[in-house]
């Protein structure tokens, strides 16, 4: 039970935070935002770090060891953002997290090729099930959205 309560708050926290970081887009710009954002974000990790009191090894040595695609995540991490920043107050927060669970879901189910070789059918139908639903229920609120015009 504690879990799903824990994953439940971080939806919600996703989803504040997504809705916090566009109004600071639209106040001081979407690069200034992303800034902030990543500085608040590694303000608060060196705070948690801090507060763990976990040893931190670093050895130069296995700096080497890394591969390079590996240090892509903060660039990836700021075009979400830069993405997220410039798309949530153009689009509703139900399809734009949708949006998000869907890329998640094709984005886990390539990774699982690359690392594994394997794709799982019930995830790619799960994926296209999802897809056809928020097609769908887009194309009903278009639908309705032209009706209430004429």
């Amino acid at each position: 039970m504690f879990y799903m309560v824990i994953s439940v708050l971080a939806g919600v926290s996703i989803v504040v935070a997504r809705i916090i970081n566009a109004a600071l887009a639209s106040r001081i710009g979407t690069l200034q935002s992303t800034f902030f954002n990543y500085i608040t974000g590694l303000t608060f990790s060196f705070v948690f770090l801090l507060i763990s009191r976990e040893a931190v090894n670093l050895q130069p040595a296995k700096f080497g060891a890394i591969p390079v695609w590996a240090c892509t995540g903060g660039l990836l991490g700021v075009i979400v953002i830069i993405l997220s920043n410039f798309t949530t107050p153009r689009v509703p927060a139900f399809y734009l997290t949708l949006l998000i669970f869907i890329g998640q879901l094709f984005a886990g189910i390539l990774i699982d090729y690359f690392i594994s070789g394997d794709i799982s059918a019930g995830k790619i139908i799960g994926g296209i099930l999802v897809l056809a639903g928020l097609t769908y229920n887009l194309l009903l609120d278009r639908k309705r959205e032209s009706e209430m015009v004429t």
